[in-house]
């Protein structure tokens, strides 16, 4: 794979045409090729920068860190993105592990990057977005000092492009290898699911740390769309920029959905650009989502599934598709099936683990032999999703394996609880746990919250779930609170809920 050289082509192609706005500033596919290749010349050359070498990046959406990736891309690199709301506690594990040489960074006040230095003995070299960067490198320094003489590299397939560290950094970090054979695989899918392509405005406020955010990236660079790229999700701002650049499509986790549907603006607000719109990354409600389809009617709503370690999107319901609920059907050159606990594929309409096999999957995960054999069973890879296929092979998600609470024998999935409690009209968001019980081993708890100015009591919401659940899936303790936490990508993060052992 030749980043540098599809850069070249791209720009070619359509050398005037934005390839990115950030902060109401378009920059067309010519000068993002000319500043990576500057930053991609300065690296190799102050830095000594070769191919396959470990490269951290901790910076917010910018357009510094677009330059990163394809920098570093063009020279064979293997960047290592981290999320930027990490501790430095954090940095230093995931650093340590990756063995990173270099680090790109922003400055933050809780975070003492000579500290990092210190205690990372790989890490030789930082450079730093800031106007203060002495004793280190400085970004910009950098980007001046580099020509923009074309960095063409072919890189096999097969070494590796990127090192995710998903969530639980601290203690035995998780590293997802992404090779370069497998950058292409998201923006295939994007091309094959919803003909993503360079007629299309993209709006991104996903962090680019994450897959769900480098998406937009990787569609821009294979594709051509142009990609408005938001430092940070801010619902109003949101949507506005909807309005102000005619984006006609964008992909979000379900609880951006919800955050967008409060909004008192909403119905205010030009949405007729959108011709599509995606719901990827966790269960969602249908019902909330059928709601948000209400207001742009004219856009396709399409609801899809995919991990990092698949390079998602990896299941996506067909374009004009009334199943909501699905997750719908893998791409062509993705095998899905659902397995039983001892590896058998069981009938349609049970549920049992999600399995994927296929190019698209990644190898493993980074100096984890033991996770990665867990993982990678028969050749397949095993995604701890609970999921069924209905009788039209759409796929459905149930939770995962850990969402499931077993009530006096019982089953109970998580998420269908959460998908009952969310078509109350009073509740905004809410999550569901397991927690322990003498009688019946496990009971269900939820937190909630209510929309603004509307009170909840427990009484209620239980009298609500009567009529859509079976007794033993009603919650046994409510919690109500102003917010739930979230996780950097914007989903709940139900961990820090499970830790904090609640009892009622």
């Amino acid at each position: 794979m030749d980043i540098g050289g599809l850069l070249i082509s791209q720009a070619k192609k359509s050398p005037c045409k934005p390839a990115l706005f950030f902060n109401n500033k378009a920059i067309s596919f010519t000068e993002l090729k000319d500043s990576s290749f500057r930053l991609a010349n300065a690296l190799s050359k102050e830095l000594g920068l070769k191919r396959q070498e470990k490269v951290a990046v901790y910076l917010p959406n910018s357009i510094e860190y677009v330059n990163s990736y394809l920098a570093l891309w063009s020279v064979g690199a293997t960047v290592v993105p981290l999320d930027f709301m990490l501790t430095e506690e954090e940095l230093i594990s995931c650093i340590s592990h990756s063995q990173a040489r270099i680090l790109i960074a922003k400055p933050r006040h809780s975070v003492s990057f000579a500290s990092i230095k210190e205690k990372c003995p790989a890490l030789e070299h930082i450079v730093l977005c800031s106007e203060q960067a002495s004793p280190f490198f400085a970004f910009q320094d950098l980007l001046q000092q580099g020509d923009s003489a074309p960095v063409t590299i072919e890189v096999p397939d097969k070494e590796y492009a990127i090192i995710f560290y998903t969530s639980g950094t601290t203690g035995k970090p998780k590293g997802v290898l992404v090779s370069y054979l497998q950058l292409s695989a998201p923006a295939k899918a994007m091309e094959y699911f919803v003909d993503l392509g360079e007629k299309d405005t993209a709006l991104c406020a996903l962090p680019l740390s994450h897959l769900g955010g480098l998406v937009y990236l990787q569609s821009l660079i294979y594709l051509r769309a142009s990609v408005v790229l938001l430092e940070r999700f801010i619902p109003f701002e949101f949507l506005k920029n909807v309005q102000r650049y005619n984006a006609s499509c964008f992909w979000i986790v379900p609880s951006m959905y919800y955050a967008l549907l409060q909004l008192k603006e909403f119905e205010n607000l030009d949405l007729s650009s959108l011709q599509w719109v995606v719901c990827f990354g966790a269960p969602s409600s249908p019902e909330q989502l059928r709601k948000f389809h209400r207001y742009c009617p004219q856009a396709d709503f399409i609801n899809g599934w995919g991990m990092t370690e698949t390079n998602a999107p990896t299941v996506v319901i067909p374009k004009g598709s009334k199943k909501i609920e699905s997750i719908g059907r893998p791409a062509p050159w993705i095998e899905v099936d659902v397995f039983d606990n001892e590896g058998r594929k069981v009938p349609k309409g049970k549920i049992g683990e999600i399995v994927v096999r296929s190019w698209v999957v990644t190898d493993g995960y980074y100096k984890d032999p033991e996770l990665t054999s867990f993982t990678m069973r028969n050749g397949w890879f095993h995604t701890g999703d609970l999921g069924r296929f209905d009788e039209e092979g759409f796929l459905y998600i149930a939770g995962r394996k850990k969402e499931m609470i077993k009530v006096g024998g019982e089953i109970v999935f998580e998420p269908e609880v959460e998908q009952a409690l969310l078509a109350h009209p009073a509740v905004r968001e809410v999550a569901v746990i397991g927690i322990r019980d003498e009688l019946r081993g496990e009971v269900p708890k939820a937190f909630t919250v209510a929309k603004e100015g509307v009170s909840l009591g427990a009484e209620d919401l239980r009298h609500f779930c009567r009529q859509r659940l079976a007794h033993y899936k009603i919650p046994h303790f409510f919690e109500f609170r102003d917010s739930l936490p979230k996780t950097r990508s914007g989903k709940i993060d139900k961990e820090a809920l499970r830790k904090e052992g609640h009892i009622g």
